[in-house]
């Protein structure tokens, strides 16, 4: 490698490989870093240095080299990584440089100037990234069971009729229809065999399908479009006296929204066929929401959904996305 001035340093990041980890595993995640190791090689010329950097980072050195050089370098690897599609996932990458042109310049400074200057073009490509990752891991979950995806669409439309009946804003039904579909996303985690094992579950497997709110608390939170929903997402299996999971939370201290999924999950599930259940009518599900009032359910959404439950249409049919 030549060390003639000017030398450029880059660092390039793959947007939202935390969240890929988080709904696909890691083996998904170690997939994308070798397709960009590959992709960033492939781009490269003889002189420069390419190196991993960090946990989803690497770094790249061109000796002789200005920024424009730089900048042309990543424009040929965004290039490149538009056609790759691993699992429908595709590569979204960040990119910022610094260069050194003399021996005077610390060169742990440039090296923090090229990662600030990443860091700032992540801030507008990381967010669609996500977004679009968030996309894919809810329609991947549907593909993993239709029972899911029928399941979390039910509950969809009742979270929107039941907010609409607490005389909540039209911004505020929008959402809980939202956070309906997305309420069970953390099951992305969870193995297909579990996922639609006929039976009941064993302990081990409950276990493992106890955890799917804090999953789908991470997914969610490392997005700006449903970070506002994470929480009702992590807390969707809290009870009003305290005896639910993941952290055991009592009464108002378990967020709003949540308290409406609750309601609304849990008719659909006792409404709903399993092949070791039969579903209840919904009188009887009817009976067994006011029977938990004060218990498991708010008592005060649990009084207004006992009310206007009866009236509401359409908890069979299918919700747009």
């Amino acid at each position: 490698m030549r060390s003639t001035f000017p030398i450029t340093i880059g660092i390039v990041d793959i947007n939202g490989l935390k969240l890929i980890n988080d709904s696909f595993g890691s083996k998904m995640g170690d997939a994308i870093l070798k397709k960009t190791a590959q992709l960033l090689l492939q781009q490269s010329d003889e002189e420069m240095l390419v190196a991993r950097y960090g946990g989803d980072e690497f770094v790249f050195v061109m000796p002789g080299k200005d920024g424009y050089a730089a900048e042309a370098y990543f424009r040929r690897v965004e290039e490149a990584a538009k056609a790759v599609s691993i699992e429908e996932l595709h590569l979204s990458l960040s990119f910022g440089h610094a260069t050194r042109s003399s021996h005077q310049e610390d060169l742990q400074l440039v090296l923090k100037k090229a990662e600030d200057s990443m860091n700032r073009n992540k801030l507008y490509e990381s967010a669609s990234a996500k977004n679009k990752s968030i996309g894919l891991v809810i329609n991947s979950l549907f593909a993993k069971s239709n029972r899911e995806s029928q399941h979390s669409r039910r509950v969809s439309a009742l979270c929107a009729y039941l907010t609409k009946q607490l005389q909540l804003s039209e911004r505020e039904v929008n959402r809980m229809k939202v956070a309906g579909l997305m309420h069970d996303i953390g099951k992305i985690g969870v193995d297909e065999i579990i996922l639609n094992k006929p039976g009941k579950l064993d302990e081990g497997e409950w276990e493992i399908m106890r955890r799917h709110p804090e999953i789908g608390y991470r997914i969610l939170s490392a997005s700006s479009e449903f970070n506002d929903l994470s929480r009702a997402v992590l807390e969707h299996h809290e009870r009003w006296d305290g005896n639910g999971y993941p952290r055991g939370l009592k009464g108002e201290q378990i967020s709003y929204q949540a308290r409406i999924i609750m309601i609304a999950d849990s008719y659909d599930a006792m409404t709903s066929e399993r092949s070791y259940k039969k579903p209840l009518g919904q009188e009887e599900a009817i009976e067994e929401i006011r029977r938990c009032s004060g218990t498991h359910y708010d008592p005060e959404i649990a009084k207004v959904f006992l009310a206007t439950i009866g009236d509401f249409v359409g908890i069979g049919e299918t919700i747009q996305e």
